[in-house]
């Protein structure tokens, strides 16, 4: 059984969390929990927090046992970006991208 949860309209852009949800793809629940702990990223606590909400959604709603959970699937995708303007000199601007993501984890039972 697969369970899913997803954390939508992060202020932070997607290039800052792919290498930290690289690490923990494959990886059992536990492990990656404490290798999220101890990371100084700050994508990591976000990312720590939406796995900490599909592993109490696995065990409340689906009864599951944590032990026997893993990171099957780990994605980003874009989301909207803010547009602003930075001031330049001589009268001139330049556009300026504030981007945001939405993080999608997926946990399986081992067989």
């Amino acid at each position: 059984m697969i369970i899913c949860a997803s954390a939508k309209n992060i202020r932070m852009s997607g290039q800052k969390i792919v290498p930290v949800l690289n690490v923990i793809r494959n990886m059992h629940v536990e492990k990656a929990v404490d290798i999220l702990t101890f990371s100084g990223k700050k994508s990591a606590f976000l990312i720590m927090k939406l796995l900490k909400s599909v592993i109490s959604n696995a065990e409340h709603n689906n009864g599951i046992d944590i032990d026997n959970l893993f990171v099957y699937r780990t994605y980003v995708t874009n989301g909207s970006s803010l547009k602003r303007f930075k001031v330049r000199a001589k009268g001139r601007s330049n556009r300026m991208l504030k981007r945001s993501c939405h993080i999608y984890i997926e946990l399986k039972e081992k067989q």
